[in-house]
């Protein structure tokens, strides 16, 4: 029998045909495609790689015409499926390789769009023999084994599920964005971009600034004592607060009435702190994003990890490791890797019996590691993610923490204060996790009747807080709990917020536009009380739909009608009041793009201005009459400040690049402030200054103030602050620069030039 096994991806190709040919298939290439072949059991096998979705969905041509073609017209014209034109070879070869097999087996990612991709790519074919699926949740050989020893059906619903998404999405994201950019005139690459869970997420966003902003705060005060029995230790008014002034500054008075303070009793309890739950995809975005990644990122580096064989398959919503997954054979495997020591900690338990979440499906296990890895295999961004999924799994599956609480009374000049103290006593998984903080406040020993010293009294003024800003982490922990998107989706939605500069910052603030447009969308478009457009109700209702769709309650067709009869009333009410909504989304990115007064003729506002070929620069709102230009970098965000330059009174930019702390700096790379923070040291050819430049792919090298004249350029280390020393290199004259990458460590010192003598030398010592 002839198989023909389609994967997801090339990599995930080569690996499974490694797995099941026990490393002896060969590689052919066929027009240009990679293709691997092999025997086993007396069947020919041959495996091929797609490149995720070769089919797309889209609306015919005449469709493109802004112009002719109004949004509405776009909610019931019907799409067409078509072959992606960069993926079109491979779909030649998969043809080709089709009409010779008995046999198609789908091997991409077991879940919604892994179905659709292979569903789609048979659909394009005639084969009317046998096809399967192997569904497995780690690219080891174990798993793929067990995976093409047990054969399933194809799951027709789930990919119907996942079509239909794509349809919605399309026609939402289509319609909206359109009809928002045409009212706005927004068009070409400055286009405004709204879509069906884009813009309730946006709205969440929102919705926790204008919180933030119109937070009253209201003051209390709190009451506090040093004593010391022995050794210092703290406590604190057991009101725990006042709302009044006076009424604190009376316990104060009473409590420094005496010298001593009493015990009035203490108790101590040890407590059981049982491990944390598996990862789940939102689990795990959440904790990758407190580590200074981005949601998109750490999505990416998992993805890889998995299909390069090191962690499980990294979308699932599951938090309990099914009784099949053999938890002493994972921990077997990572004694070979940097986590030998705790592996070997924990296989010595007489029983592991690991932690369990809330959640339970049947589809993926919680993300795990699957193989053993070293730092040395893994590099940078790529072993923090591997260390954060390895040490969350030796969590799972560790005995719990012990810890001891004590709790003291004491009476203070007839003020009652309590003291409370934390120590752990057995870390348990705590020291496999270290990434949870936990803050141990040590008590002296006190007894019912003892007396302590009476040190300091004192009370602190505070105010109440508002709501903390969204960070990435925590706004997909939001969006699973609203049922907006789904584990798979709610990163790459997130970027987008990013990248179509509707929010910014570590902790997300919405930006001008992205206010603007959920204002526009909120103040403009009511349908009625049930649903509205940027309200989380409409979108979760039909991310249930396509979930009754993938378990066979409801069709595909009957689902888009419903969303599309949806967006038609929306789009009736947003016709209505295009030239308001235009006109506040207008006003808002006028806003954002004023960066302050221009120095040059001191009526016009320097504005942002982008270019149609995606670079930007910073040029005065009067040209032509005033012609005052900067140069904007590329490979980083540039937010404006209120801030002016003290030399030469142009506006101050915050450069934010990843890797590297924030600078504020004068907009103009002329100016003598901006040099001074760019300058890097002097170039060794001519004696200019070597600067600090971004290239337009975001990548950091010194470059000499007196090109082109002098082309002299170094590559710098792309993370950590460069602080120059003003010292040239005794073998080669390049500057030392001092390389500032982590708080309380020492700097990285070294010469910028990678050709250096003593790099020679440390080189050949290092192969003799």
């Amino acid at each position: 029998m002839r198989r023909l096994i389609i994967c997801e991806k090339n990599h995930a190709a080569q690996r499974i045909a490694f797995i099941l040919s026990n490393y002896t298939q060969k590689r052919r290439s066929v027009s240009g495609v990679p293709v691997y072949e092999f025997d086993r059991d007396g069947d020919e096998y041959t495996v091929l790689g797609l490149r995720g979705h070769v089919v797309i969905l889209d609306y015919p041509k005449k469709y493109n015409d802004w112009d002719s073609i109004s949004p509405k017209d776009l909610i019931y014209a019907k799409p067409e499926k078509k072959v992606d034109a960069s993926a079109a070879r491979i779909m030649n070869v998969f043809k080709d390789l089709v009409a010779t097999m008995d046999e198609v087996v789908i091997a991409t990612d077991y879940d919604r769009e892994g179905e659709l991709i292979g569903v789609e790519a048979l659909e394009q074919t005639s084969f009317k023999k046998i096809s399967r699926r192997a569904k497995f949740s780690a690219l080891t050989k174990g798993e793929i084994e067990r995976a093409f020893s047990e054969l399933t059906d194809i799951d027709y619903r789930l990919a119907s599920a996942a079509e239909t998404r794509q349809h919605i999405d399309l026609v939402w994201g289509a319609a909206l964005t359109r009809f928002i950019s045409l009212a706005s005139g927004q068009l070409g690459k400055d286009f405004l971009s709204v879509g069906r869970v884009q813009s309730p997420t946006l709205a969440l966003i929102v919705a926790r600034e204008k919180e933030i902003k119109e937070f009253v705060p209201i003051p209390y005060w709190t009451v506090s004592a040093n004593l010391k029995k022995d050794e210092e230790f703290r406590a604190s008014h057991s009101n725990g607060s006042f709302d009044n002034k006076d009424k604190a500054q009376m316990a104060v008075s009473n409590a420094k009435k005496v010298k001593t303070a009493k015990v009035k009793n203490a108790s101590e309890k040890e407590n059981t702190e049982y491990p944390p739950a598996p990862f789940n995809t939102t689990a795990f975005l959440a904790e990758a994003t407190k580590r200074g990644l981005s949601a998109s990122q750490a999505m990416k580096i998992a993805e890889d990890l998995y299909t390069d064989g090191y962690i499980s398959y990294p979308r699932t919503d599951n938090t309990v490791y099914p009784i099949s997954l053999n938890l002493k054979s994972i921990l077997e495997k990572l004694k070979k890797s940097e986590f030998a020591a705790e592996a070997e900690e924990i296989l010595a338990q007489e029983s592991i019996r690991p932690s369990r979440g809330k959640k339970s499906t049947t589809d993926h296990p919680p993300i795990h590691p699957v193989d053993a890895a070293k730092k040395q295999d893994l590099k940078g961004n790529r072993w923090d993610v591997y260390e954060l999924v390895t040490r969350r799994f030796l969590a799972t599956v560790a005995p719990p923490c012990i810890s001891k609480k004590t709790i003291v009374n004491l009476d203070i000049g007839g003020e009652p204060f309590i003291s409370e103290g934390y120590e752990i006593i057995l870390p348990g998984w705590r020291k496999y996790y270290p990434f949870f903080r936990v803050n141990e406040v040590k008590l002296p020993t006190l007894l019912e009747g003892d007396q302590a010293q009476v040190q300091k009294i004192m009370v602190t003024e505070k105010e109440t807080q508002p709501s903390a800003r969204y960070t990435q982490g925590t706004l997909i922990q939001e969006m699973e709990r609203r049922g907006l998107g789904t584990k798979s989706t709610r990163h790459e939605t997130i970027q987008k917020l990013y990248d179509r500069r509707f929010a910014k910052g570590v902790k997300i603030e919405p930006t001008e536009s992205g206010t603007a447009v959920v204002a526009a969308l909120e103040d403009h478009v009511r349908l009625h009380d049930e649903y509205k457009i940027t309200d989380v109700k409409m979108t979760s209702h039909l991310e249930n739909e396509m979930d009754l769709i993938a378990q066979g309650d409801r069709v595909l067709a009957d689902v888009v009608e419903e969303s599309q009869d949806m967006l038609d009333d929306i789009m009736t009410v947003l016709e209505k009041n295009k030239k308001e909504i235009g006109d506040d989304i207008r006003k808002a990115l006028r806003a954002q793009h004023n960066l302050g007064d221009c120095p040059e003729c001191g009526e016009g506002q320097l504005l942002e201005i982008r270019m149609r070929d995606g670079r930007s620069f910073i040029g005065c709102s009067k040209y032509p009459e005033c012609r005052r230009t900067y140069p904007l970098p590329s490979g980083m965000l540039v937010l404006a400040t209120d801030q002016k330059c003290d030399v030469c009174g142009a506006p101050k930019m915050k450069y934010v690049t990843k890797g590297q702390p924030p600078m504020i700096v004068c907009v103009d790379p002329a100016c003598a402030s901006a040099k001074k923070e760019r300058y890097v040291g002097k170039c060794p050819d001519c004696g200019n200054d070597l600067m600090a430049i971004q290239s337009k792919k975001g990548k950091r090298f010194a470059g000499c103030s007196n090109y082109p004249k002098c082309k002299k350029v170094y590559p710098l280390p792309q993370m950590g602050k460069i602080v120059p020393s003003d010292e040239p290199c005794d073998a080669c004259g390049s500057p030392i620069i001092k390389v500032w990458n982590q708080k309380g460590k020492p700097p990285w010192v070294l010469c910028i030039n990678m050709d250096c003598p003593k790099k020679e030398k440390k080189k050949a010592a290092k192969k003799s």
